[in-house]
């Protein structure tokens, strides 16, 4: 009677091997993706926040750049901004600020830099640009 040897050859083993490879070359970048514009999304949701303080400052004081005592506007740090900190940087104040205007940023950084979308911006009008230009995909 003869014996047969049981397990893999190294052809099988090596098609296996290939398989994963294929397979993870394509599931990483778009994981990577993922990630962007899942951090992209929230600092979107940071600057709806930032906006949200721009109105209630303007509601209390009829102007986004002063208060009643003439002293300049600081929006106040949020878990939201601290979440967001190691992909974005947002500006304080914000920029394009006079009495009738704002406009709040989300600029990204490390590795979020390369992000297709590139800079967040949110207007006092509602207006949602992205790298200056508006782009609803990337809100």
């Amino acid at each position: 009677m003869q014996s047969r040897m049981k397990g893999f050859t190294l052809i099988e083993l090596m098609i296996v091997v290939a398989v994963i490879a294929i397979l993870a070359g394509i599931a990483y970048p778009s994981y990577l993706e993922h990630i962007k514009k899942t951090r992209r999304t929230a600092a979107a949701a940071c600057l709806g926040e930032r906006a949200q303080y721009m109105e209630r400052f303007y509601t209390t004081n009829m102007a986004y750049d002063k208060d009643t005592s003439s002293a300049a506007v600081s929006i106040p740090d949020t878990a939201c901004k601290a979440d967001s900190a190691p992909y974005y940087t947002f500006d304080n104040p914000p920029s394009n600020l006079g009495p009738t205007t704002y406009t709040v940023t989300a600029t990204p950084i490390g590795s979020q830099a390369s992000d297709s979308c590139g800079t967040l911006s949110l207007t006092q009008a509602g207006t949602k640009l992205a790298n200056g230009v508006v782009n609803p995909k990337c809100f």
